[in-house]
């Protein structure tokens, strides 16, 4: 049975949805494996717990977001 893992930081309920069924849709797909027998998880963790360029996600989101705001 085939298994697929997630990890990330908080989504919504409705976007685990979502990302629950294009995984097991496309996964399926490629590995033309009926959708049944695909399990997923997903892992939630704090942007705290994750570090990209020796900076926290937190801090990358912020930077982010200030420098792509729409005036």
């Amino acid at each position: 049975m085939p298994y697929i893992s997630v990890e990330c930081g908080a989504l919504s309920d409705t976007q685990k949805v979502e990302l629950i069924q294009r995984l097991t849709r496309t996964a399926s797909e490629v590995m033309r494996v009926p959708q049944e027998f695909f399990t997923v998880t997903i892992k939630e963790l704090p942007d705290l717990n994750f570090g990209i360029g020796g900076q926290t996600i937190d801090k990358v989101k912020a930077e982010y977001m200030l420098k792509h705001q729409t005036i």
